[in-house]
């Protein structure tokens, strides 16, 4: 196979200005690998800094509820800044360090690779700038401030819808102009070679985990693995635990409004997806039939990406993955039984995992076990999520506040 493609997908279509620079990652990731000093300095620095291993939490009371499969979530909100995206910086952060480059940029969607890279650049002294489309720097405004006081510079995006696609457009112009000195901390399994399998390498550690974990708990492997996709990196770095076993995987997609609306992110699911190149890499865009870009829609800020990982294009292809979508109405009613039964809280992006797990659990035998990887934690979403609520005491709450801001 090429290098840099799964299957079909994926590849590196990156301007020539930037071929020297993509070079020099491509060296520097791979003398990584290859030196399993780096790989223990990496897992040293997420023990002792971000808490690893994470737990894999038996839902007693869930499993109750649902009356069937044995229900385990595996708790990457429990990591540093939350979620799941600290992996991926930490790991790029040690490759900075051996790159000698002094400055970073991101993007974000949700915001919780921000505030991760915001604090990976804190830790080893980085001068960092995150790119945020408009309408995410609204709807995410906690993450923002975070950012912020870690003393990162978070740029508005005004280009396009304002979302994740327009953030992600942005860094790359920042770091044609200064690639000499900068690294850009790409958040997700996309983008061009050598990213989608860099930042793979880096959230296997997920799989890693709850693979040694399942079996020690539940005595052999689940039946099935559930994670939420927006381009993919906390999937496919749960499902590289299980990817050699007989364990069904299953990527839950942005289902918006519902599909027969237009109002969605899911490439997978449906129909309105297509192959297409952007952003240095081929794989499933929703486009138009001319080839543009639409734009999308979720009620979670990190999933409503207009592209998928090449990795799990090629991976659900190849019938590999499973895919389903989950609506912004399930994704609520998930997210608050799993509150009020079990005490956690969500993600709004981890709980469309929640929703199709759900649906499929009463159906399957007590012997059987299922994981849902909870990719992060809702309190950044508490703005997002109160709103949809309509909860009359958080909007008096609000109100207040600005008051108190206005005097």
């Amino acid at each position: 196979m090429k290098k840099g493609y799964f299957g079909q997908w994926g590849g590196m279509f990156v301007p020539e200005i930037l071929h020297e620079t993509f070079m020099q990652l491509i060296e520097a990731y791979e003398a990584a690998r290859a030196d399993s000093t780096f790989w223990q300095e990496y897992l040293e620095v997420m023990a002792n800094y971000s808490a690893r291993p994470t737990p894999l939490t038996y839902a007693h009371n869930l499993t109750k509820h649902f009356g069937g499969a044995q229900i385990y979530i595996k708790r990457e909100d429990l990591n540093q800044t939350g979620a799941h995206k600290a992996n991926n910086v930490m790991g790029q952060g040690l490759l900075v360090k051996r790159m000698g480059k002094k400055r970073v940029i991101a993007e974000t969607g949700a915001g919780q690779h921000g505030v991760a890279t915001a604090t990976m650049a804190a830790r080893f002294g980085f001068e960092c700038v995150v790119y945020m489309g408009e309408e995410d720097v609204i709807r995410q405004r906690p993450n923002v401030f975070w950012m912020e006081k870690l003393g990162a510079k978070v740029v508005p995006v005004r280009d396009g819808a304002r979302t994740l696609k327009d953030a992600i457009n942005e860094a790359f112009r920042d770091w044609v102009t200064l690639m000499d000195s900068t690294h850009y901390v790409l958040g997700t399994v996309c983008g061009p070679h050598p990213f989608p399998e860099m930042v793979a390498w880096f959230q296997s550690i997920i799989g890693q985990e709850a693979r040694r974990q399942i079996i020690d708990q539940h005595g052999k492997m689940p039946a099935r693995v559930y994670a939420c996709v927006g381009g993919g990196s906390n999937a496919i770095g749960v499902f590289q635990g299980f990817l050699d076993e007989d364990v069904e995987l299953v990527g839950v997609e942005a289902g918006g409004k519902g599909l027969d609306t237009g109002q969605h992110a899911s490439r997978m699911k449906g129909d309105r997806a297509a192959p297409g190149v952007t952003q240095g890499y081929k794989t499933m865009f929703l486009q138009n039939k001319d080839g543009q870009m639409i734009d999308t829609h979720s009620i979670a800020a990190g999933l409503d990406y207009v592209g998928i990982s090449p990795i799990l294009a090629d991976l659900g292809e190849k019938g590999r993955v499973r895919f389903e979508a989950a609506t912004d109405t399930e994704v609520l009613d998930a997210l608050t039984l799993t509150m009020r039964t079990e005490g956690v809280i969500p993600a709004l992006e981890s709980s469309h995992a929640f929703v199709q797990a759900f649906k499929e659990a009463p159906n399957m035998s007590p012997d059987e076990a299922i994981i849902i990887n909870m990719s992060g934690r809702g309190d950044k979403d508490i703005f997002t999520i109160a709103k949809a609520y309509d909860d009359p005491s958080w909007k008096e709450f609000i109100i207040s506040q600005a008051d108190g801001f206005r005097k």
